[in-house]
């Protein structure tokens, strides 16, 4: 496990640090040897439960061909029609290709912050039950802990119930 400050951070955890040293919050990405790139893999590999892990899912208005970053509860599924109601349009899945224009992430490692294009930002109500809560950090093997009040002031997100029942 790896220290924030560590300078083996690979390229994109070192810009999701300083991403969250921007914010001022104190948070510290950590890197891990084994992969979190899935809410399971995440849970196993940090300790905590699947539901503590705030998952970024990047999705296209169909519309106005905007980037919508969902963070989800890792135990939930996303309801697409939950998602449009809260957003006032209609999305559509987004390709790897996308997520990275828009991310400048790959799936796997897609954070909540950092963004290459500003996306628009909303957060799954069942994420604001835990006192901790992890998220992605830029790779497959990194995250950072943060409380879920804190990812709602630094994502500027929108939190509502999106998952799917």
């Amino acid at each position: 496990m790896s220290d924030s400050k560590d300078s083996a951070l690979r390229d994109a955890s070192q810009r999701i640090q300083r991403a969250l040293d921007a914010f001022g919050v104190g948070l510290s990405v950590r890197e891990f040897p084994s992969s979190t790139r899935t809410a399971a893999e995440a849970a196993d590999t940090i300790g905590c439960t699947v539901g503590q892990i705030a998952k970024s899912l990047i999705f296209r208005g169909k519309a106005s061909g905007q980037s919508v970053l969902v963070i989800a509860s890792g135990a939930n599924r996303v309801d697409e029609k939950k998602v449009k109601g809260a957003l006032g349009e209609a999305i559509g899945k987004a390709d790897a290709d996308f997520v990275r224009q828009k991310t400048g992430f790959s799936i796997g490692g897609v954070p909540p912050v950092g963004h290459a294009a500003e996306p628009t930002v909303l957060i799954d109500r069942d994420l604001m039950q835990h006192g901790e809560i992890w998220a992605a950090a830029g790779t497959p093997f990194a995250v950072f802990r943060l409380e879920p009040e804190t990812l709602v002031r630094i994502t500027g997100g929108k939190v509502a119930d999106l998952r799917k029942d």
